[in-house]
């Protein structure tokens, strides 16, 4: 960072964090539930590697979600070579859930939860990829163990030429504790990027908050999904296939140039700032896996 660049703000409860429509909750489980859930889901949860580009990412992650009684269930597609399978939420995850849905009044039914086992493990700044998140819905993300901080970064395209030449881009810092939530607004999610970064301090050098768990940290991000696969996995539908129902849903595609077209388009959401949507995404996509295991 440049000498005469201001550090970007730390924010919390009540600050206007992003473009307005994202915030941070505080204590939103029980203290009961608090106390457990880190400990239950390091149990509970299947937890699965995961690869991108042929490499593994920094994290441990696992899926879980609500299926319908045909056995259909929602899919959330994000640069990958293989999304780790979904399983059914687990007991603590369940109840989690029920809180996130009070304070969020609408329904979740995907949940991607993350374990980050020290501060090298971390997230590239990105912008969640919206095919499949139903639209006009929020993501939410709940921290559990060790605080570590979210970094905010306005898109470079969101400075117009005066970022051209160098001008840095606004950015801002919202650490997150344990038993918080953090919500992200879908126009915050157009402009800006977000990230866990690398925590390379000393373990020693970190506040109690950031050494709680012995670093560890579990997030859950719930997502109210609109694409469905079904439940031989053979075929998709839904917002963000090209069929919108379970009786046209069509074969699923792995791998393909489909898939490039569909990882073009995520590129798209990463970089504009005036993301259109329906131009994008609008006709749909059947692809599922974009590297599959046998091509690896």
């Amino acid at each position: 960072m440049p000498r005469n660049t201001p550090a970007p703000p730390s924010l919390g409860p009540g600050d206007k964090i992003g473009e307005g429509d994202s915030e941070l909750v505080l204590n939103i489980l029980p203290p009961d539930l608090a106390e457990a859930a880190f400990d239950n889901m390091r149990k509970e949860v299947a937890w699965n590697v995961m690869y991108h580009r042929g490499g593994e990412v920094p994290r441990l992650v696992a899926v879980e979600g609500e299926a319908a009684a045909d056995g259909s269930f929602p899919i959330y597609r994000h640069p990958a070579d293989e999304s780790p399978p979904l399983r059914p939420f687990s007991p603590t995850v369940s109840l989690i859930r029920e809180h996130v849905q009070k304070v969020l009044h609408h329904p979740v039914n995907h949940v991607l939860i993350q374990h980050y086992r020290s501060g090298a493990d971390y997230i590239s700044e990105h912008s969640d990829k919206t095919i499949d998140v139903v639209r006009g819905s929020k993501v939410v993300n709940v921290s559990l163990g060790a605080q570590r901080v979210m970094t905010l970064r306005l898109k470079r395209d969101g400075l117009g030429p005066r970022g051209e030449g160098g001008t840095p881009r606004p950015s801002q810092k919202i650490p997150l504790p344990h038993n918080s939530m953090f919500v992200l607004g879908l126009e915050t999610n157009t402009k800006w990027l977000h990230a866990i970064n690398h925590d390379k301090r000393p373990f020693h050098l970190k506040t109690p908050e950031e050494q709680f768990m012995n670093g560890e940290r579990i997030s859950l991000t719930f997502r109210h999904i609109g694409t469905f696969i079904t439940g031989d996995e053979l075929c998709i539908f839904g917002q963000g296939a090209k069929a919108e129902t379970r009786e046209t849903a069509q074969p699923v595609i792995m791998g393909t140039d489909e898939a490039a077209k569909l990882l073009e388009a995520f590129g798209k959401e990463n970089q504009q700032s005036e993301f259109d949507w329906d131009a994008v995404y609008g006709e749909g996509s059947d692809v599922l896996h974009f590297t599959p295991r046998e091509l690896r």
